[in-house]
């Protein structure tokens, strides 16, 4: 009864009845009685009528249905007759004949021509959309649509419409749902622009659509949310105010429902999940893990099509036979539930996409002799690092657009890279998924930088696979090449002509490798001769394409320039080329910077991002360049930092054992106080520790920011304990990990001692670091040095021992004779294990 009613407000408000016009809602307002309403800071939506065309006649009904929905939203719907009532401004003039005003807070907020506001649709959306302007963002480009995605992280899902024009009946749909979720969710709406591109949509063919962005971080996102974007869901069905409804009640189900009885026990969906298919599969005890790894993906991909349950196998009540491995139940058939026996994931997809019939389905079943259970020798998305092949693979019918790269060849390397100041390299293999990922991230760089009118950069890359003998070419042989062989995949290397190779070591995103670039246009150091030259180094303004950035910053004073320690700091300052800014003063400039400062020439002045440029940090100037370059990292560091995924690569490059802090998300200002206290207390506990403190790296990891770091705990100790958490773990001397003990206040000198009965063998491990590995994939082979060397074997007159001999040294892979030495079999990776584990680490 009641589910009935709430589909009939549903659909009279998505305008289902609009038939008849509720004339009594559309209130005739005297002048007196205008002046009241809005100085009480109703809203008010008011039309100044002066003539009565047929045009303004026909207006005037759509204006009297639309008073029948704005109604519930509070905004009053009327008119004031300028014949008769005299309103300042709005009656004076007949030139406003055309515009109906929208009133809120006393104030006019904006005036619509009403060839915008035509009929019931455009005159509910319209207003609905200028009163929720402030909450309901527009994007149009994919960098937008980025920034609302980092900056809803760990608060609030994204709900991202597209409508191909405003007014629409979609439109409203929008924003009458955006009115009443827009405290829950952030609301984004495109009408179209490169943002589409990003969501795989063809403007000239795709109507309208509705997407969900998990941004709001907890337990089941744990995994995806380790990228750089938020993981989306679309909306399937057309857009209308009910279908987008269910959608997002559909998105506040769980994602994985654990059942313990037979699927024919189970009851169908409840409301408002009444209309949605159910999927069963079957969970065995000794799988149940992966059974549930399973499932999670599976329910990923069925998000929005299908509520899925596991089922353990193991409780008595449960009498499906072990030969079906799925089973389902649709709503608009019956509630009879179907058994299959189906081989991979995507096949329990195709039962909700394909709209096959019902017998095609069974006959299917039929068909099919194994389980579930073998998939995990060849599904793409039974393990963790399959995410990204499990992408690539999804968007494998979208072709690549390689127009704003240049394909590179031994042929046109030299010629392309000599025409440009900088050039960036990628090295990729088209069969490795990593590869084909950051490509698309490498293009759009590329079409970012050219958006941005940045002329000296060009962008190329090198298809290892077509191009073998070029990527693993040695230097010096008859391919003059600037760079080591590549075998490690991909490869991004930065070439500027007279000067050496760059390597690009960062996280492989768009981000972080537009900063690089970014960063490595400036010189490595920039010479500076002015006070004004130092001051813009120092204050952004030395590189406007740098805006929006904070890099860190070093500058080496030297007296002259022929100071024996200048050929030290400038080797190290290209070293630090894309992560660094590096600048250098001589002469008179250095030493009055070095007077201002009361230090001595020869110095190095270090100013990290995270503090004011009035405060530098001084080193003198080392004696190599590697020993300098420590000193510079290691200031560059703060006392106690954050750890984020981005920056753990060069935290782990120290080899120095992490005494990590995990702080959870702070949901009030009480608990961001009590996260900056314990950050506090670790920086006590880094000062008053002293000199025994320099062989550990002390950190903090955000659970809220860094929600990677949850499933990292969790390895370590093998289950989430109470938060804050404190673990020593990277001991240079073993595997162990140490946990300080939960539920105890964290203050320096209890810190202190449990780290020295660790030191002296008291204090018992709580985990060990996994063995896990990631080797490549697969291995790089020459494949024209192969088939060099198969015709050379074939056109040698050999001997019966010799061919005895090749034949136990070769080794043949993939149809591909490999010859195998002494010292190849010594130095090459075995062959690629195709079932590696998991990865538990960041």
């Amino acid at each position: 009864m009641w589910m009935c009613i709430t589909v009939f407000l549903l659909w009279m408000r998505s305008g289902g009845c609009t038939e008849k016009a509720n004339t009594s809602d559309l209130i005739d307002y005297t002048g007196a009685d205008f002046y009241e309403n809005l100085h009480s800071g109703k809203t008010m939506f008011i039309y100044f009528e002066y003539k009565v065309s047929p045009t303004i006649s026909l207006f005037l009904v759509e204006l009297a249905k639309s008073a029948e929905v704005l109604k519930d939203y509070g905004i009053l719907v009327g008119k004031v007759n300028c014949n008769e009532e005299h309103v300042h401004t709005y009656c004076t003039d007949e030139r406003l004949l055309h515009t109906v005003f929208l009133f809120r807070g006393g104030k006019e907020l904006l005036g619509l021509d009403l060839d915008t506001v035509f009929d019931v649709n455009s005159i509910v959306s319209e207003v609905l959309f200028a009163i929720l302007r402030d909450e309901v963002k527009y994007v149009h480009t994919d960098t937008d649509l980025l920034a609302m995605e980092k900056a809803a992280r760990g608060k609030k899902d994204i709900v991202l419409g597209y409508v191909p024009s405003l007014g629409t009946e979609e439109h409203r749909s929008m924003m009458e749902t955006a009115y009443v979720y827009g405290s829950k969710y952030q609301f984004i709406l495109i009408t179209g622009g490169p943002v589409l591109k990003q969501l795989g949509v063809n403007e000239s063919s795709y109507s309208s659509g509705v997407w969900f962005l998990h941004c709001r971080v907890h337990s089941a996102l744990m995994t995806l949310m380790t990228s750089e974007r938020c993981p989306l869901t679309p909306m399937r069905k057309p857009l209308s105010t009910l279908s987008l409804h269910t959608f997002l009640k559909l998105m506040e189900a769980p994602l994985v429902s654990e059942v313990y009885d037979d699927p024919s026990m189970v009851q169908p969906p409840q409301f408002p999940y009444q209309q949605t298919p159910q999927v069963f599969l079957f969970s065995h005890p000794a799988t149940e893990h992966l059974d549930l790894d399973t499932a999670t993906t599976l329910a990923w991909r069925l998000r929005g099509l299908a509520l899925l349950l596991l089922v353990h196998r193991q409780s008595p009540t449960v009498k499906t036979p072990n030969e079906y491995n799925v089973a389902y139940r649709l709503p608009e058939k019956s509630l009879e539930v179907k058994y299959l026996t189906l081989n991979n994931l995507d096949e329990v997809l195709e039962l909700f996409t394909n709209h096959q019939k019902e017998e095609e389905v069974d006959d299917k079943g039929e068909d099919y002799e194994d389980g579930l259970e073998d998939e995990e020798d060849d599904s793409l998305f039974g393990k963790l690092d399959d995410e990204i092949a499990a992408s690539v693979y999804e968007n494998r019918g979208n072709t690549i657009d390689l127009d704003s790269i240049i394909q590179l060849t031994s042929d046109n390397f030299h010629t392309a890279i000599s025409q440009s100041r900088l050039t960036v390299v990628l090295f990729y293999l088209k069969w490795d998924a990593v590869s084909m990922a950051f490509l698309s991230s490498f293009i759009e760089v590329a079409q970012r930088l050219e958006d941005s009118e940045i002329g000296d950069v060009q962008m190329g890359a090198v298809d290892c696979g077509e191009w073998t003998d070029f990527c693993a070419a040695q230097a010096g042989t008859t391919l003059p090449i600037p760079f080591q062989p590549v075998t490690v995949f991909p490869t991004v290397l930065v070439l500027c002509p007279g000067e050496s190779t760059q390597h690009y070591r960062g996280m492989l995103g768009s981000e972080a490798l537009h900063r690089f670039i970014v960063l490595c246009l400036s010189a490595s150091p920039v010479l500076l001769f002015t006070q004004e030259e130092v001051t813009s180094f120092l204050q952004d303004m030395s590189h406007p394409k740098l805006a929006g950035y904070k890099p860190d910053r070093v500058l080496g004073l030297f007296e002259t320039q022929s100071d024996p320690g200048l050929s030290v700091f400038t080797k190290a300052a290209k070293s630090l080329k894309g992560e660094v800014l590096t600048g250098l003063l001589t002469d008179e400039l250095a030493e009055e910077w070095a007077a201002d400062r009361t230090v001595d020439l020869p110095v190095v002045l270090v100013f990290p991002s995270w503090r004011t440029h009035t405060h530098p940090t001084t080193l003198p100037v080392s004696s190599s360049p590697e020993e300098l370059l420590t000193h510079i990292n290691t200031a560059l560091h703060r006392l106690v930092p954050e750890l984020t995924v981005e920056n753990l690569p060069s935290f782990l490059s120290l080899s120095k054992p992490l005494l990590l802090l995990f702080v959870g998300e702070e949901e009030d200002e009480i608990g961001q106080r009590q996260n900056q206290a314990l950050v506090e207390e670790m920086r006590q506990v880094v000062e008053m520790g002293g000199f025994n403190m320099e062989q550990y790296l002390a950190c903090w990891i955000h659970l809220g920011r860094t929600p990677a770091g949850m499933s990292v705990l969790g390895s370590y100790l093998g289950s989430m304990p109470p938060l804050p958490a404190l673990v020593l773990t990277h001991l240079p001397s073993g595997d162990e990990i140490y946990q300080y003990p939960p539920n105890t206040p964290i203050v320096t000198t209890s810190v202190l001692q449990w780290l020295q009965k660790i030191e002296d063998g008291d204090e018992p491990p709580a985990g060990m670091l996994g063995k896990d590995s990631w080797p490549p994939a697969v291995d790089f082979y020459d494949f024209l040095e192969i088939i060099d060397l198969q015709e050379l074997g074939s056109a040698k007159q050999q001997t019966p021992a010799e061919e005895e001999i090749n034949e136990e040294d070769a080794i043949v892979e993939d149809g591909v004779v490999v010859e195998e030495t002494s010292e190849s079999s010594s130095s090459s990776p075995p062959p690629p294990d195709t079932n590696l584990n998991t990865h538990s680490e960041l």
